[in-house]
């Protein structure tokens, strides 16, 4: 048994490794935000794993944690060393170093957490973590994360609308963007690395449109306007849309007509972007890491600049007649001088999702987010306590 986030003792799913109480988040980038100090206020310990153990003491003091935390140097060895059965890892490096870091974590007996897509290599690990009593929690951040939260929660609130069993048509959309929030020529504000966003455009999207799986190789030629409270935005499809139909676990009596997950820019992006465009449509690797190094050059993110992140999920369900239904959330939220939006909304989620792998709620397993609609409105709820601000509207 361990002491959760909400000062209460509770038994540990039938099988878990109890939790340790003891967290090793490893890194400290551009996401690491108030989650942090949020796992450090119901942890009983919290130690911040970076590059070097000066950098990770200057994060924490950056952060106004300076003896709530201990700094650490980041390295796997290091890490392997100080892990007890029942510590938790959460990695906020780049998805290829999930995998090593789980395998660490499982052949020490800690428990997992990340904000990104689960990656086959950390699939491949699921069976083992969870015959041995551990949790992996995975999609867990803003997106992926909140913007399951939201689906799920908007599908329980049709299904109890409209009914599971009924014949229905439906759209869902869920666009999420980080943008700046005084906009600029460039219609755009990096907020990870300007080489994963331009290798992300490189990836075909697949999704669902008139009711038929669609798939476009250059994600920005499917980009159309999309209108949130009577400001333009500019959304395109990215990734593939198509397996969370499955996960999202819609009835099989409701039918697609849309289902598209992509990424939310600014009105005048798509022309702002056209010469970014032309290079990746050449497909030069070589050519294209150069871009990139000079868009992170020409295009810094200073301590002045302030980001806005949007993320609009609605759905749509049509039956007949007086067997419809619609709604939709909204977060929309600027960064402060001391935090960015972006670290906010993927910190607090994840920090969230590990208070209840603390507290023993969360199963063994893979877990991405919130498993149900129930639990979605409920981490919801909790997420609203924790100062992540957002909205729901029912009816078109």
């Amino acid at each position: 048994m361990t002491e959760g986030a909400t000062g209460t003792v509770k038994e540990a799913a039938e099988g878990a490794v109890p939790a340790s109480g003891t967290v090793h988040w490893i890194g400290a980038g551009l996401s690491t935000g108030s989650g942090l100090a949020a796992l450090c206020d119901v942890a009983d310990r919290v130690r911040l794993w970076h590059r070097t153990e000066e950098r990770a003491a200057d994060a924490l003091a950056a952060r106004g944690l300076t003896g709530r935390a201990e700094p650490r140097a980041y390295t796997l060895p290091a890490l392997a060393a100080e892990l007890a059965p029942g510590d938790v890892v959460v990695s906020m490096l780049p998805a290829p170093d999930h995998a090593p870091l789980l395998a660490t974590a499982i052949d020490r007996r800690a428990h997992f957490a990340c904000s990104s897509y689960v990656s086959d290599a950390v699939l491949d690990q699921v069976p083992e973590a969870d015959a041995r009593g551990l949790t992996v929690l995975t999609e867990a951040g803003l997106d992926p994360g909140i913007d399951h939260l939201f689906a799920q929660g908007l599908i329980g609130r049709a299904e109890r609308a409209v009914g599971a069993g009924t014949a229905a048509t439906y759209t869902l959309t869920s666009y999420c963007g980080g943008i700046p929030a005084v906009p600029n020529d460039f219609k755009y504000r990096f907020s990870w690395a300007p080489a994963g966003v331009l290798g992300a455009l490189r990836a075909p999207a697949r999704y669902i449109e008139d009711g038929a799986e669609t798939t476009v190789v250059r994600p920005w030629e499917a980009t159309r306007p999309h209108v949130i409270d009577g400001e333009t935005f500019e959304a395109y499809p990215n990734r593939d849309s198509v397996p969370f139909v499955d996960q999202y676990a819609l009835p099989a009596a409701w039918k697609p007509r849309t289902f598209v997950r992509g990424t939310l820019r600014l009105d005048g992006w798509l022309t702002a972007w056209a010469p970014v465009f032309a290079e990746l449509e050449r497909g030069d690797d070589e050519r294209i890491a150069a871009l990139a190094r000079q868009l992170a050059a020409t295009y810094p993110t200073t301590e002045a600049d302030h980001d806005r992140v949007v993320l609009a999920v609605s759905l749509d369900v049509t039956g007949g007649p007086g067997e419809s239904w619609s709604g939709r959330y909204l977060l929309d939220a600027v960064g402060t001088t001391e935090e960015s939006a972006m670290a906010r909304c993927v910190s607090r989620p994840l920090a969230l999702g590990v208070r209840h792998i603390l507290d023993g709620t969360l199963p063994p397993g893979l877990s991405r987010a919130a498993r149900t609609a129930e639990r979605s409105e409920e981490w919801l709820e909790e997420l609203a306590g924790d100062g992540v601000e957002f909205t729901f509207r029912e009816g078109r």
